[in-house]
């Protein structure tokens, strides 16, 4: 009772008002101490595992795979409990349930001779399982995560061990039951969503959900209803961000995206947005131009595109890329704060002699057909060009499922996020040459490092704040546009976006972008420990988690840098990206024992996982091991929890020496 003794009168007067509120909550001294030994009692409890993901891309079949094995860990709990006393085609069998519990059981039912032997046998098996996963757990937060219709009998089964001999029975019954009143499908369904909730605390996105892949709004979909999540924003992210605040040069670049990658199915199936007007309008402009250079990227092999659509989509391709040039012009003249004017290129078309001049010399180019260019005013939009705009930008501004999408976003994402001594953010932290943190100018005043990031996502939010002025909400959305591309902005932090002279310009010098110094830098253990020692980040096992650059595994490249401390977790998620990276993405998990990074080879298809069992073939390679397990008290949790201790402590001597008085007594 030490504890207690050392609190003084002035500390209870002092925190006064505190105490009266949280006497609310706990209005006796029986409802305060049991809170007291609860939260003690979860200090000593195991910390939950984290699962970390970046550079998503779209690629919804792969992610959604890699959540439900949560990166091979279910596998290898089964493997665990399990051992010898399964064959390997059992565990396998059992992990594709857990993985797709709905579609598997129609399979097994169409094959299964004697099922109600198979039920028993799998209610038994998923039952030791979610034991596993939910024993570093409090029974609250289990059973906060039950389905409600069957919470009382998964808490029994979770909670009796069947090795008692009295008990062995009592379990029995309850799974025989299960089976006879037809309830055993859903009661396996239950479990396996279950067991992939409890295996994953924590999940952490580090940016670039959107673009390339066909389904982001499926990721969305699926992030919006899980239960325990963060996002930090990437440079993809906040351009659809921007779109869907009303930036035209974002929705431009958004359906250029698209197009480029031959992904319609986002805008079109996944938010509404029609792209008739786009496709009227290409055709009738684009009647006699081939458009080759603007044919999406799309398998050779592909049978859902016909050479029709395809031509078409390059039309529309090329109408939306010319249209975003003059809409990032216009930007451009009105933000000369930016410092991109090297970005308007128009007007350095020699549209008689059909070259690009730049630097005193002239440049060859891959297409001279611009029909809505008028060399007196290039930068200005045809009437037509503008009608279509006005179309395009009023399907963004009403789409629902955009909206709550880009809510979700806002609410669970910002610029980084620190947690358990890891820092995560997307991209960059612009730099000098030196290694030191480079000053940023944002509407008149300079940011760097911490404060830079904090002011990027107070930015990002106030273009979707409809309280403040208009001209600070324009310059906004207008920064949110700058974020994408600009050449100081931390979610791209390159010189340029070389887009125009990648279509256009046939002399590839004119195509590079050079990285900024972060790049060059983030392998530099020094310049690693001056930015986590910026924002704060403590502890003995302290490090950077970034995605945004693909690491080139066929070059050799290493994700883990800065002598362990910094890590990069985009390994090519993105087909897109798979022939650069020759592998298909990195995930990192963090649990009681240690760090893993998880390297994973292409995923096949959600049907081959169903019908063959085929998992993603992934290859852990241990980051750091633990001497001893990570438990609940050395996580940012645990310090918040022992704050609440030592709060409810202060109420208890605030009771028993007549400060405030028990309610209901």
């Amino acid at each position: 009772m030490n504890t207690y003794n050392n609190i003084t009168a002035e500390e209870i007067e002092k925190d006064m008002r505190y105490l009266q509120l949280l006497a609310q909550n706990f209005p006796t001294i029986a409802e305060a101490s049991t809170e007291i030994i609860n939260l003690q009692a979860i200090l000593n409890l195991p910390k939950g595992t984290e699962h970390f993901l970046a550079d998503l891309h779209g690629e919804y079949e792969a992610f959604l795979h890699v959540l439900k094995n949560a990166s091979g860990s279910i596998k290898r709990k089964i493997n665990e409990i399990f051992g010898n006393t399964l064959r390997e085609s059992e565990k396998k069998e059992l992990c594709t349930l857990i993985y797709y519990p709905e579609q598997k059981l129609e399979l097994v039912k169409s094959m299964e001779d004697d099922l109600e032997d198979w039920y028993l046998i799998t209610l038994n098996n998923l039952v030791k399982v979610c034991q596993s996963v939910s024993s570093k757990y409090s029974r609250s937060k289990v059973q906060k995560a039950l389905p409600k219709e069957f919470s009382y009998i998964i808490q029994e089964l979770l909670h009796e061990s069947s090795v008692d001999p009295n008990k062995y029975a009592y379990i029995n019954v309850i799974i025989s039951s299960i089976i006879e009143t037809r309830r055993a499908d859903d009661f396996i369904i239950a479990l396996c969503n279950l067991i992939q909730q409890l295996t994953i605390d924590r999940l952490h996105i580090v940016g670039d959900i959107y673009d390339r892949g066909p389904g982001a709004h499926i990721i969305m979909d699926t992030l919006c209803d899980y239960h325990h999540f963060d996002i930090q924003w990437g440079n993809h992210d906040i351009l659809w961000m921007g779109a869907a605040a009303g930036n035209e040069a974002c929705m431009a670049n958004v359906l250029r995206m698209c197009l480029r990658y031959g992904n319609l199915a986002t805008l079109e199936d996944g938010y509404g947005i029609n792209l008739m007007p786009l496709a009227a309008f290409a055709m009738e402009t684009y009647a006699e131009d081939p458009c080759t250079l603007f044919g999406p990227k799309i398998d050779e092999n592909d049978t859902q595109h016909s050479a029709k659509t395809r031509r078409l989509m390059a039309q529309m391709h090329k109408a939306i890329c010319i249209i975003q040039f003059k809409l990032e012009a216009a930007i451009i003249a009105r933000r000369p704060d930016f410092d991109m004017d090297d970005r308007r290129l128009l007007h350095h078309i020699d549209f008689e002699r059909m070259v690009f001049m730049s630097g005193g010399k002239e440049y060859e180019m891959n297409d001279t057909f611009f029909p809505t260019i008028d060399p007196q005013a290039p930068y200005r939009l045809s009437a037509e060009e503008q009608e279509l705009m006005d179309k395009i930008s009023h399907s963004f501004m009403v789409s629902e499922k955009l909206k709550k999408h880009m809510r979700c976003m806002l609410k669970n994402g910002c610029m980084y996020n620190i947690c358990n001594s890891n820092l995560l953010f997307h991209a960059s932290i612009p730099l000098n040459a030196d290694g030191t943190l480079k000053d940023v100018l944002i509407n008149g005043k300079y940011y760097k490092g911490k404060a830079l990031l904090e002011k990027v996502g107070q930015t990002i939010r106030a273009a979707f704040n409809e309280d403040i002025e208009p001209e600070e909400r324009l310059f906004a959305r207008d920064y949110i546009w700058y974020l994408w591309c600009g050449k100081d902005a931390a979610a791209f932090d390159k010189d340029k976006m070389s887009t125009f002279e990648r279509y256009f310009i046939k002399d590839k010098e004119l195509h590079k972008e050079t990285k900024g110094y972060y790049y060059s830098l983030r392998d530099n253990e020094a310049v690693v420990d001056m930015i986590l020692d910026e924002f704060g980040v403590e502890g003995k096992h302290r490090h950077i988690i970034n995605g945004h650059v693909p690491v080139k595994t066929l070059k050799g490249e290493q994700p883990i840098k800065a002598n362990g401390k910094l890590l990069v977790i985009d390994g090519g998620f993105s087909k897109a990206y798979q022939p650069e990276t020759g592998i298909a993405g990195y995930t990192l998990v963090y649990h009681s024992r240690g760090m893993q990074l998880v390297q994973h080879e292409p995923f096949t298809s959600t049907q081959k996982a169903i019908e063959e069992g085929q998992d993603i073939k992934s290859t852990t390679f241990i980051v750091e091991t633990n001497q001893q397990r990570i438990m609940v008290r050395d996580t940012d949790e645990g310090k918040i929890l022992e704050k609440q201790i030592t709060d409810l402590k202060r109420l208890l001597v605030a009771y028993r020496r007549g400060f405030i008085k028990e309610r209901g007594k």
